[in-house]
């Protein structure tokens, strides 16, 4: 690895390290083992910089299994950081306004001593008890800081947030369904039911009972075809031996179709004793589909025909923009579809659609993909969404439409790096497609 993205990294972690430690000395500016307190929060930080530059020039095996705990907990850490930058921007803005008050004359720089002198004065006189001074001491001893507000608030919100979201984020399935009106689809696939996974991840699962429960949703809808859009595993086909009965019964009485995604051909795993362990690996991924009784589309297509109307199940080899590869070639896996009256893409990666299918594929009716995860982080209320990952993906979640050609980012089932998901939960997308007239 290149020394410059190391230091890029090392920057950055540093950067948000010392904004946060604000924060952090506010909340244990009193305690007695702040100093320890300091120099544990420095310590992980320095830590975290180490084994990650250390990793990167010497990667083994053996290091392997380590260095994925090492990184969840690390992205679990910042993650928690990250949630309490808001809080930080409250308080910053408040400063400053007050300072601009203060520069401009707007704000007297003896508001809240006079504040507290009319608090001080009004006590006083309700009580022959109470003296000044003792009314101050009282004021002083019961009242909190914003800051300090802000920054306990902040370190609550924090942990409770990153807790919540690998305890249960990590499993709540959510079963989605939309209804989406295709102008070509024949008479006799009306209310077709489809739906779609994507994104399993399956070597980052540590509860197999819940993943077991989440396939039963699925099943539990009975759809007519169930679709998968890619990343099977992390990295390597053997992580799917523990979850490979369970993905073995997903069943549909029109079959179950899927595709690669950009983890599944082993790229981003460094530790191959040779290029021909990892084609073998690769080798052994796409087989399992096919033990597993789904039909992998790698540049082809699949048509299923009802009452001589046909409609065509396409599947690529992964696409996307922004390094991650332009493996699959559509023109060639919709060869043989002309008759198909509805076409059903599925590719990976959503910046596929805008990039190729849309301008040059008008008849791709329905586009399927994952890969975004919605970043297993952000906010969903009602029709309202937002993530971070909607500043480099377009398309990140949900159904898009460009005049009579759709596209479905589902949010994903599994997760990766981060062992959970804030907000942003693990899906199951029921697709009814249904006729525009």
């Amino acid at each position: 690895m290149a020394i410059l993205p190391i230091l890029f990294f090392s920057a950055l972690i540093l950067a948000l390290d010392i904004y946060v430690f604000q924060f952090v000395k506010v909340v244990f500016a009193d305690n007695s083992y702040k100093k320890a307190i300091y120099a544990v929060y420095w310590s992980i930080s320095i830590i975290l910089i180490g084994v990650f530059t250390f990793y990167s020039f010497y990667k083994t095996e053996k290091l392997y299994a380590f260095y994925k705990i090492f990184v969840s907990v690390m992205f679990s850490i910042y993650i928690a950081k990250l949630i309490t930058i808001p809080f930080l921007l409250i308080d910053d803005l408040i400063r400053l306004f007050t300072w601009i008050g203060h520069t401009k004359g707007f704000i007297s720089p003896n508001v809240t001593q006079n504040i507290t002198e009319i608090i001080t004065e009004n006590i006083t006189e309700k009580s022959d008890n109470l003296s000044d001074n003792s009314v101050k001491n009282i004021l002083e001893d019961n009242t909190i800081t914003r800051s300090s507000f802000l920054a306990k608030t902040a370190l609550i919100t924090s942990g409770i947030t990153i807790g919540y979201g690998i305890i249960s984020g990590a499993h709540d399935y959510r079963v989605r369904k939309r209804t989406v009106f295709l102008p070509n689809l024949p008479k006799e696939f009306d209310g077709l039911r489809l739906a779609q996974l994507s994104d399993i991840h399956s070597g980052s699962f540590f509860n197999k009972t819940a993943v077991k429960g989440g396939i039963e949703m699925l099943l539990a809808e009975k759809p007519d075809i169930i679709t998968f859009t890619g990343d099977l595993v992390n990295d390597r086909a053997k992580e799917l031996k523990d979850y490979f009965d369970i993905f073995s019964t997903l069943k549909a009485p029109l079959g179950v179709f899927s595709c690669l995604g950009n983890h599944d051909y082993g790229d981003y795993y460094r530790n191959w004793n040779s290029k021909e362990e990892k084609q073998q690996n690769f080798r052994d991924l796409c087989a399992a589909h096919g033990k597993m009784g789904w039909k992998l589309l790698r540049d082809e297509n699949h048509l299923i025909e009802q009452n001589g109307e046909k409609l065509a199940i396409i599947g690529i080899e992964n696409w996307g923009l922004g390094g991650f590869g332009k493996r699959g070639n559509l023109l060639k896996a919709r060869q043989g579809t002309e008759e198909a009256a509805t076409k059903i893409l599925l590719s990976h990666d959503p910046s596929h659609w805008k990039a190729e299918v849309l301008p040059k594929f008008k008849d791709i009716d329905l586009a399927l993909a994952g890969h975004t995860h919605g970043m297993q982080f952000g906010v969903e209320i009602g029709d309202f969404r937002w993530s971070p990952v909607k500043f480099r993906y377009n398309e990140w979640a949900d159904l898009y439409q460009e005049d009579n050609q759709f596209l479905y980012v589902n949010r994903g089932f599994g997760y990766l790096v981060f062992p959970g998901r804030v907000g942003i939960l693990p899906e199951i997308t029921i697709l009814e497609l249904k006729r525009k007239v």
